[in-house]
């Protein structure tokens, strides 16, 4: 599957966790949280959802 851009909001997350949002893309994203696609090497990896 390919990955889709970040939206402004995933962006603010991904940030959150202390990576670039320009090295990464969107795979999947539910309820848990986001899955994400690294643009160079294809590697993937889960950011559990913001907790308030």
């Amino acid at each position: 599957m390919r990955g889709k851009r970040l939206t402004r909001r995933q962006k603010i997350r991904v940030k959150e966790v202390r990576l670039n949002p320009d090295n990464w893309l969107l795979k999947s994203e539910d309820k848990t949280g986001l899955t994400l696609l690294h643009r160079a090497t294809g590697k993937t990896r889960f950011i559990p959802a913001a907790t308030k």
